[in-house]
């Protein structure tokens, strides 16, 4: 079997009426917006924390660890590429500090606007600020809430460590891997 190799998703464009949006502050850090990524209508919306890095210095995209990590392990659970939808609290990586609550409260009307748009099937929260930030819970932690489904919003919600965690601390590898399995097993068991 060949081995499987990350790639860089299509993104999908942010609506143009938002493309200067300044409601966040953001803006002001220099980042560009970014809507979110991969198949826009795939089944399996994953909710992280901000879009991270995406281009060097000079301004040549690359794949981030995060994403390199996301793709290996949903590869290695069974998903496929096509079937997720990667989208993100906050539209712009933060560069300087900001004020976190305020921010993430603001641009959570991003993330209602793409979900009652995509209606996905299921969705992934990963790490405690997408957690925190969906579930509307600043108490909310991964590792209390990992292993089940809850009904957030309507939808079928799951929640699994962030893959940067993963990065740096790789005993938490095979914790994501059940996390994204457990998903795989609802999303085949629902007909796909």
């Amino acid at each position: 079997m060949p081995k499987f190799c990350p790639i860089a998703l299509a993104e999908d464009p942010t609506p143009d009426y938002l493309l200067d949006c300044k409601d966040c502050g953001l803006y002001e850090q220099g980042t560009r917006m970014v809507w979110g990524e991969g198949n826009p209508e795939a089944p399996i919306m994953i909710i992280l924390d901000n879009p991270g890095a995406r281009e060097d210095r000079e301004g040549e995209s690359f794949l981030c660890g995060t994403r390199q990590t996301l793709q290996e392990v949903a590869n290695d659970a069974g998903l496929k590429i096509e079937d997720l939808y990667v989208t993100f609290i906050l539209k712009r990586k933060p560069v300087r500090a900001y004020d976190k609550e305020l921010t993430r409260q603001i641009c959570m009307k991003h993330l209602d606007q793409q979900l009652s748009e995509k209606k996905p099937a299921l969705i992934l929260c990963l790490g405690n600020v997408a957690v925190q930030s969906f579930l509307q819970n600043p108490e909310a932690e991964v590792k209390s809430l990992r292993g089940s489904w809850h009904d957030v919003r309507g939808f079928q919600t799951a929640v699994a460590y962030h893959p940067l965690a993963v990065r740096r601390r790789p005993n938490l590898r095979s914790l994501l891997l059940e996390d994204l399995r457990f998903v795989a097993e609802r999303f085949y068991n629902l007909g796909h």
